[in-house]
């Protein structure tokens, strides 16, 4: 057998497995996400009430890039207050070194959006929840790079491609290991690394570490 033969069958064998590895997550991924929501139901009753007091809606919708570029709404509880959009633009423009901030991590240390109730969701993840019905959709999986936005991809430059070959996910590296603690290009190459090593194991490891994290609000913002 010639060397190109024995290439070809070891990348033909690497497909099968990397296909293999992807349709046990899939599963994984709908009876995880399908699960939780039935135990999770009475903390998304209560925390439906709480964010429709303020008299705007329940759920956010915003479009994130999935698997292959496939754009998709990715589901939130609302944490900002209606008008959020002009109230960012009229902030960034009184706040120059907020507007870098943003530039810099899309993301602000103060942010003049976020509601009370906003802010708990978001430091204890629970805004998150919603995505489960995503994962069920098949737009995300339970474990994966965190979504991002068209803009956002530029700071994956030539990463994008890891980034864009499997579903984004609900939990990940980034959030077990510090996430807002943890600059922009370490978050690009947490997953790189993810994908790189892609792993089922890996995956449960995630899984079991990732309530650790959240209760120890360990980089929540």
């Amino acid at each position: 057998m010639s060397t190109s033969e024995v290439q070809g069958r070891g990348e033909a064998l690497l497909r099968q497995r990397r296909y293999l590895t992807h349709s046990v997550k899939r599963m994984m991924d709908v009876c995880g996400a399908a699960i939780l929501l039935i135990i999770l139901a009475p903390i998304f009753l209560i925390v439906s009430i709480l964010v429709a007091l303020d008299g705007g809606p329940v759920f956010y919708r915003h479009t994130r890039i999935g698997r292959y570029g496939v754009p998709f709404g990715c589901l939130k509880f609302r944490t900002m207050i209606l008008g959020a959009d002009r109230c960012l633009n009229e902030y960034l423009a009184y706040h120059p070194s907020a507007e870098a901030e943003w530039e810099r991590e899309q993301k602000l240390t103060f942010d003049p959006r976020i509601t009370s109730i906003g802010r708990f969701l978001r430091r204890t993840s629970l805004d998150e929840l919603p995505q489960l019905v995503n994962v069920l959709y098949g737009d995300m999986s339970l474990v994966g790079p965190r979504p991002v936005t068209q803009s956002e991809l530029r700071h994956y430059g030539h990463a994008s491609a890891d980034y864009l070959s499997v579903r984004p996910g609900i939990t990940g590296l980034w959030q077990i290991s510090g996430r807002n603690d943890v600059s922009y290009a370490q978050r690009v190459a947490l997953d790189q690394a993810y994908v790189a090593t892609l792993s089922l194991c890996r995956d449960l490891l995630i899984l079991l570490k990732t309530p650790v994290v959240v209760f120890s609000k360990r980089g929540a913002r």
